[in-house]
């Protein structure tokens, strides 16, 4: 199985950046994993919300294959405890998922047929925090699940 992380928005900035190479370097010793930047559309300034999240939808769903797992990062998701996505992270190997991907949606969310392609829907919090920081939270994360079903010590540091 392979993780792949998709966030949309600006490149990682300095101060977050240390910690997301940390976690996913750290997330290589259980599979693969990759990161991809997807810019926002050039005029998003001017677009409408609507508007804004239909072009960001299309493009996601242009680069989704059939097969792949999404799972949408979305305030109105399940919450998990960290034990929790362990198991999930698990069933997705279980189930031999090629894919898997994570996604982080725009600054006004993801379109309803986004939406309704996710295969599920996840909530960090019900907090909302700056894009940037769901990054490196997302890499610890899933770090820590993948620790968790390895029995290894990071979890209970």
């Amino acid at each position: 199985m392979k993780i792949q992380f998709w966030s949309i928005g600006k490149a990682n900035e300095s101060h977050v950046e240390e910690g997301i190479q940390l976690f996913t370097k750290r997330i290589t010793n259980y599979y693969p994993v990759q990161w991809q930047i997807i810019s926002s559309p050039k005029n998003a300034a001017v677009m409408s919300e609507v508007d804004l999240k239909q072009k960001e939808g299309e493009t996601i769903l242009g680069l989704l294959k059939k097969e792949d797992y999404l799972v949408l990062l979305d305030e109105r998701g399940k919450q998990l405890s960290s034990e929790g996505l362990a198991d999930f992270i698990q069933q997705r190997a279980n189930e031999s998922q090629k894919n898997i991907i994570f996604l982080i949606g725009g600054a006004f969310g993801v379109s309803k047929e986004l939406m309704d392609r996710a295969n599920y829907k996840w909530s960090l919090s019900q907090l909302v925090f700056p894009h940037q920081i769901v990054r490196m939270l997302l890499a610890e994360q899933v770090y820590r699940a993948c620790s968790i079903n390895r029995n290894e010590k990071y979890h209970h540091q």
